[in-house]
């Protein structure tokens, strides 16, 4: 779930402090989390179990290095997913947009103050999207997201590229296509920022087990940062000598990053961290035909039964015992 992945960012999670020793604040925690504090809830119990026997079970089967990202199949098939989205999310266009977005703005006949007011406009249009994800993520999922957050940004790009072939940046002051260009990089920022963007960090932290997480996910950012650098290098000199088609990459980009995660990104959303290990070592690597039902989330609801199996069968002992003692 979004709330498993991003408490792993704190020290005060409850998988930290089962980590380190201290399974009686993650108990609460959960029961905090999850049940107003009631840390005898059925679901809160069962989750804390699951916990305590990942974290036994990773302890014992820790990566020593990152070659064991690379031997293990389920391992490398997070990190190739993992490098991948990190990679893809550069590749949408949001580092030359944010980039370049003044200068453009400049040959577009908009400067001075206005282009920092435009620029500022939109970065808070992106706070609005980033809390719109972190609001609904868990409602619609990570993979649809990603996948039509992609396309979206995919007709942004289109539509960009065509205002910037019609009305070449410092061949004319037409303030409509000036206007249009604003509009459009607009909706780019909230396209991305309500689904690329954050989906890029919260995948690549629930789908590593405790062993590989650290490892995984460093590899992961690194990905991201080299491309981001590569981006900020080559995309000055494209546009110069490119123009509007060096706006024509990131239309493709963006809708193979869309094919790509349709066809090998599965469902990760309601999925407890501990069962990641069984889907990305079990599920078929063409996702879209993977059985539903199958692979849907099992093992937390089976431990819930049995916790609650567990707990009427104490309850109904001790109304026996309270009877016959009252006999």
């Amino acid at each position: 779930m979004l709330l498993a992945a991003l408490i792993l960012l704190f020290p005060e999670s409850p998988r930290w402090l089962i980590d380190h020793g201290k399974p009686d604040l993650g108990l609460q925690t959960l029961a905090r989390l999850h049940a107003h504090g009631d840390t005898s809830d059925a679901w809160v119990q069962a989750e804390f179990q699951a916990i305590q026997d990942a974290v036994v079970f990773e302890h014992e089967n820790e990566a020593k290095s990152y070659t064991e990202l690379f031997k293990d199949r389920s391992c490398f098939r997070r990190l190739f997913l993992a490098c991948a989205l990190q990679a893809s999310v550069q590749m949408t266009g949001v580092s030359a947009i944010q980039y370049y977005s003044v200068t453009i703005y400049g040959l577009m006949g908009i400067e001075g103050d206005e282009t920092l007011k435009y620029q500022a406009i939109s970065s808070v249009i992106a706070l609005v999207a980033q809390a719109s994800c972190i609001l609904f993520i868990d409602r619609f999922g990570r993979r649809w997201p990603l996948i039509f957050g992609n396309l979206a940004n995919c007709v942004t790009f289109i539509i960009a590229t065509i205002l910037l072939a019609l009305f070449p940046p410092g061949a004319n002051d037409n303030k409509a296509a000036a206007w249009g260009f604003i509009i459009v990089t607009w909706l780019y920022n909230f396209s991305f920022s309500a689904t690329c963007g954050p989906l890029s960090w919260v995948i690549p932290a629930e789908i590593f087990d405790l062993k590989t997480r650290a490892k995984g996910v460093s590899i992961a950012t690194m990905t991201s940062f080299a491309f981001n650098t590569m981006i900020g290098q080559v995309t000055g000199p494209a546009m110069k000598t490119a123009g509007y088609r060096y706006y024509i990459l990131f239309i493709i980009c963006n809708f193979t990053n869309a094919l790509f995660f349709w066809a090998f990104l599965p469902e990760t959303a309601k999925r407890p961290l501990e069962e990641m290990n069984r889907l990305f070592t079990d599920a078929p690597l063409f996702v879209p035909t993977m059985d539903r039902s199958d692979w849907a989330s099992n093992d937390l609801e089976r431990r819930v039964e049995e916790v609650k199996a567990k707990q009427e069968s104490v309850a109904h002992t001790e109304v026996g015992a309270g009877a016959v003692g009252g006999h």
